[in-house]
């Protein structure tokens, strides 16, 4: 039932309203920060960091059929973006590049390009969950401490390790540690007070922060302008509109654009897939999100945000996974936290001006944590080294280096052992005995490719000396490489020469 409501456009649940208008309350608490910080990290205004989030959370969750998704500006596009802006020379040029971008992401959604995220292994998207995990609580530690450095921010997608050990030897502020340890005890502990749970946990973090900070002003202890969230104050509709940039159309045959815009689409799109697949796993209600409308609603997202002044976005696992462990049900959360960016911006930017970041990080130390639980590991464990090693890996790849190269490493050791287990299962043998006489029996699997030429040459000719009779049965096979075939006539040759009776039973080259 709760699918059946959810697909409809734009119908909305108010059974479900209670669920998602707290969950909405922590994703925007969740990416607020992430959209300011992510376009200070692009070179970007800041504005444009917000109107994304915005773009994200109204336009693409209207289109998109995913119901926990949530899209925005994500920090593994920054290097793309920030190369990009001074590439271009102009961030009017880059933003007609980023309207391009959202075309051919639209392009690969009608064309059905977006399947090729259902073949990346189930062990490598639980690695990226956990190494996202892993990542959000490196880069949130200096905002704990009270280290506030610009890129802290960039935590959605991997590169924890370079901005912590660049951070982790700036001062303390100790009011921004109480307040964040104070904040983590409250979301630990705050569900377990009964009927609490009315009242989101995020949400009450936030208000003892500023309570807090308030209470430490004029001490040793007190926090500086620099621990707070800055957002823009206007103070009317035509200071609104003039922070707005517009695409410059008139740079249409600059093959820079172009480039730039190719890149991104295929950057975001395969970031989009790789994080829709994780969220999918995280759905308690375990929903399938199709991943073709989830490219057409990024495209006219993107398109959108070029428009609008706004960066490129994807889909992003950290607000997502925020998302889902709020209790989010429906898209009406991820709608929701889209309006509550814009009344934030245009009705109450001083109040959140107030919002000490060391909150905020405790929020996402707790996400982390959650993401990355030991328990994982251990499942993952008990599941087989074939499981295990490629989830360890794209953890280790992705915390080290970035999103897409720890999951092409992960992927790649993940195809190992697909491999190897395709060797190993392309045929069984058996050896029966009769009246002294040994006979070998080798039944080939219904997929014999020529990845199995070398186990299948290694069993033949390693059989033992004594045996009479060889019996290779394909028949149930409905392929057979060429390579084999050559190798199974082969082995009967030398085997007649021998004076062995063998047999090769719906063994022959198809035309």
């Amino acid at each position: 039932m709760l699918g059946t409501r959810t697909s409809a456009f734009l119908k909305l649940s108010k059974r479900d309203l209670k669920y998602d208008f707290p969950a909405s309350v922590v994703v925007f608490l969740v990416a607020l920060p992430l959209c300011l910080g992510i376009a200070m990290a692009s070179g970007a205004p800041l504005l444009a960091g917000i109107v994304t989030g915005v773009v994200g959370g109204i336009v693409v969750a209207s289109i998109s059929k995913s119901p926990l998704s949530v899209s925005g500006p994500a920090a593994g596009l920054t290097v793309i973006v920030l190369g990009a802006i001074e590439k271009l020379g102009a961030y009017e040029t880059f933003l007609l590049a980023v309207v391009i971008a959202g075309i051919v992401q639209l392009i690969l959604g009608i064309i059905k390009a977006g399947m090729i995220g259902n073949y990346f292994p189930s062990a490598v998207i639980l690695g990226m969950l956990a190494a996202i995990g892993i990542t959000i609580i490196l880069k949130q530690i200096p905002l704990a401490f009270g280290m506030t450095e610009a890129h802290a921010f960039e935590i959605d997608n991997g590169g924890g390790i370079s901005s912590f050990k660049d951070t982790i030897l700036n001062g303390i502020n100790w009011g921004a540690t109480i307040i964040c340890l104070v904040s983590l005890a409250l979301l630990i502990y705050w569900p377990k007070i009964k009927g609490a749970n009315k009242v989101p946990a995020p949400l009450m973090v936030v208000i003892l922060g500023i309570a807090i900070a308030y209470a430490l002003q004029g001490s040793g202890m007190g926090l500086t302008s620099s621990h707070f969230v800055v957002i823009p104050i206007v103070d009317s509709f035509q200071e609104f509109t003039q922070l707005f940039a517009f695409p410059d159309f008139s740079q249409i045959l600059n093959k820079d654009v172009w480039i730039t815009a190719i890149t991104i689409a295929i950057i975001a799109s395969l970031e989009t897939l790789l994080s829709i697949e994780a969220i999918d796993k995280l759905d308690p209600f375990k929903r399938n999100t199709p991943t073709n409308r989830e490219l057409i609603a990024q495209g006219v997202g993107n398109v959108t945000s070029g428009f609008l002044g706004g960066l490129p976005m994807t889909s992003v696992i950290v607000r997502s996974s925020a998302n889902v462990q709020a209790g989010g049900r429906t898209r009406q959360s991820a709608m929701l936290h889209g309006l509550w960016l814009l009344v934030a911006l245009l009705a109450i930017p001083s109040i959140i001006n107030l919002i000490p970041l060391a909150s905020l990080a405790a929020i996402l130390l707790h996400t982390g944590y959650k993401l990355a639980k030991p328990s994982l590991f251990k499942a993952m464990y008990r599941k087989g080294l074939d499981q295990f090693i490629p989830f360890f890996v794209t953890i280790t790849a992705v915390v080290f280096t970035d999103l897409l190269m720890g999951v092409g490493i992960g992927i790649l050791v993940a195809i190992f052992y697909i491999i190897r287990a395709n060797m190993q299962n392309a045929f069984k043998m058996e050896i029966r005995e009769q009246n002294g006489e040994k006979t070998v029996i080798m039944t080939l699997a219904e997929e014999v490719s020529f990845l199995n030429k070398v186990p299948i040459q290694q069993k033949l000719y390693s059989l033992p000396k004594n045996v009479e009779a060889i019996r290779i049965d394909g028949k149930q096979s409905k392929f057979i490489d060429k390579d084999v075939i050559e190798v199974l006539k082969d082995f009967e040759m030398n085997a007649v020469s021998k004076g062995i009776d063998i047999q090769l039973e719906a063994i022959t080259y198809k035309k």
